[in-house]
């Protein structure tokens, strides 16, 4: 079994991801969150770097240290916040104390972080230079214990880099159709892990969460999700007017078997492990949800 067959095992079809950057919670819960998450049986909890409020690679190595099987991804570890030499480093570094249990997943971000930087923004280009950079790295250090590289990716040139640079793509932000599509793009033997929103509630529920999303979008001028969702054939009119079709496309609603079977068509689409994430202001919620769609969601099957 290779490493990319060996992590599809160690995932599972279903994970999660925390908005921690969004929530902040205090360390303490978010250790108990994570712990509480494995014993609820899901094998993978991944999180995302914030602007600025917290480091990813500690972040992982404290979810790591207080768990004992999950397995531990960065959804992802931002190009802007580290050389590539030092990604590779920190990634080698936490496969090597917990072997078969970190997932590295980085990505070039947007445009405002790389503002931050004091440097222009070519997402291709810098992504590519980057991912080489971390070969080499790679080669001139290699890791003792194997790990997995993924890619954030949502258009179709940064899913062929995915597909060639590393070991599978994380689409993040996208409706239902992206996942198809995606696979087309990666074929059958890379990794495809997409986040998809659930919320255990009425699609007007569902509807006000898209509206918040397409606000904080706007916010920050981040308009790569919304040229993935015209490229799946939704409208500025969708968008504007939070479609039906936009919502039943971005959100998994209902009750717990209704999100469970929405999943399962994720799955069944060509996701190798799809990251749901709950909608809430706090991580004391988000957990709740996650305990209650548990059952449910744990039983999935590819």
């Amino acid at each position: 079994m290779n490493l990319i067959e060996e992590t599809r095992d160690r995932l599972g079809p279903v994970g999660v991801w925390l908005p921690l950057g969004m929530v902040q919670p205090p360390p303490d819960e978010e250790r108990r969150a994570t712990r509480r998450l494995e014993e609820l049986g899901y094998r993978t909890v991944w999180a995302g770097e914030g602007p600025g409020n917290r480091e990813l690679f500690a972040h992982s190595a404290l979810a790591l240290a207080s768990t004992d099987r999950v397995v531990i991804g960065t959804g992802i570890a931002n190009i802007w916040s580290r050389p590539a030499y030092t990604t590779h480093a920190g990634g080698r570094t936490l496969a090597h104390a917990f072997p078969g249990r970190f997932v590295l997943g980085v990505g070039i971000g947007h445009a405002f972080q790389a503002a931050k930087s004091g440097a222009d923004y070519r997402p291709l280009e810098q992504t590519r230079e980057y991912l080489v950079k971390m070969d080499e790295a790679a080669a001139e250090f290699p890791a003792p214990v194997p790990f997995p590289r993924i890619l954030a990716a949502v258009g179709p040139k940064m899913l062929e880099l995915a597909r060639d640079l590393t070991d599978g793509a994380h689409p993040f932000a996208q409706p239902f159709e992206h996942t198809p599509y995606s696979r087309e793009i990666l074929g059958p033997d890379k990794l495809l892990i997409p986040t998809h929103s659930v919320l255990l509630g009425d699609r007007e529920q569902a509807r006000a969460s898209v509206a918040n999303d397409i606000a904080l979008m706007t916010r920050y001028n981040v308009p790569h999700y919304f040229k993935g969702w015209k490229r799946l054939g939704y409208t500025d009119a969708d968008i504007d007017g939070v479609s039906d079709r936009l919502v039943d496309g971005l959100v998994a609603w209902g009750d717990e078997e209704r999100i469970a079977r929405r999943i399962k068509e994720l799955v069944d689409a060509g996701a190798d492990t799809v990251l749901v994430t709950p909608q809430g202001d706090d991580l004391a919620a988000i957990v709740d949800q996650l305990e209650r769609l548990a059952p449910a969601l744990t039983a999935v099957t590819r």
